[in-house]
Formats: structure tokens, sequence, C-alpha cells
């Protein structure tokens, strides 16, 4: 494994021009304030894309988790203790016992502050009909790095950096 890390932003991918879809990194509205930055592995980012274009015309609704920085074998350039989405979990597991109980044991404890919806049919922005969580990443078609954002719960376009690295090996005990 390379300690190389490649970061790509928002103009790496260019951008969206014209239309209602909105590039990662754009500016829904001005704001006094920095916005927050979320930090995504490259593999992430794909299978997710992966996983959209699969269910169209139906939309995809997965839990997501971080792992620290300061994990990766590769120095990221960031503060280690910043968490850089890794992994998903698949909506499926522990679905019977989610829907008898409504206890949600697909996810570990402490774990999944961040999902992934899909909009097949638009719009690029969070509805009240979305499951929402701290941090949502959202994708519309056509399923590539221009169409797929970070938004907060109250639906304010976050900053995206999509990180050309691998995360640490998990292994079961």
């Amino acid at each position: 494994m390379s300690d190389e890390v490649r970061v790509q932003n928002a103009e790496d991918h260019g951008g969206v021009q014209g239309g209602n879809q909105t590039s990662v990194g754009d500016e829904s509205s001005s704001s006094d304030t920095e916005r927050r930055k979320i930090y995504v592995t490259r593999g992430l980012v794909d299978v997710l894309l992966e996983m959209a274009e699969a269910a169209e015309p139906s939309d995809v609704n997965v839990v997501l988790a971080s792992t620290p920085a300061g994990e990766f074998d590769a120095d990221l350039g960031i503060d280690p203790e910043t968490p850089v989405l890794t992994h998903f979990y698949m909506a499926e597991a522990g679905g019977s016992v989610s829907a008898v109980f409504g206890i949600d044991l697909g996810t570990p404890a402490g774990r999944g502050r961040a999902r992934f919806l899909t909009h097949p049919q638009g719009p690029f922005e969070l509805t009240e009909r979305d499951d929402l969580a701290a941090v949502v990443l959202l994708a519309v078609p056509p399923w590539e790095d221009k169409t797929f954002g970070a938004f907060d719960r109250a639906g304010r376009k976050l900053d995206v950096t999509i990180l050309d690295a691998e995360p640490p090996t998990e292994e079961l005990a």
C-alpha cells in the first residue's frame, strides 16, 4: 500500500453548468460561516454510486460509518481525530428484528451518524420524506461525482473532499 494520498475536490470533477444540479462544493446560499468539510474515501463513493445506478429507478438508503483519519496507514494530511466516511451497512442486516421490535441491529452501537440517499427523479436537495442523519450524502442521476454531495440535517450543503486512500483492514475477533 502506498503512503501517498490523493485528494479530490470539486475542481477535480468539473462542475454542472446550468440546470438544477449542484456540483460538490458549490455554494447554494451565501454564508458568513465556513461550511463543515466532510471526508469520504474514493472507494466508498464509487461503491455507493454503483449501488445507486443498479437500484434505479428505486432509491437507495444506507447507513454509513467512519474511521478516524489517524487509523489509516497513510498520512491523510488532516487531524487524526477527523472522521472519514469509509463503510456502509446493508439495510437488510437485522431487518426482521427491526420490523418487529423497531431496533436496528444491522448497525453497530455508536456507528451510523451518516447516511447515503438517492433521489432517482431528483431533486438534488434533502426533502421532508428523507431519513436524516448528522450528515447525509446524496446522489442524483447521472450517477457521477458532480451529482454527489453532502448535506447537514438542516439541508445545508457541506463541502466534500474525496480521499484516494484505503481504510485500515478490519478483522473479526
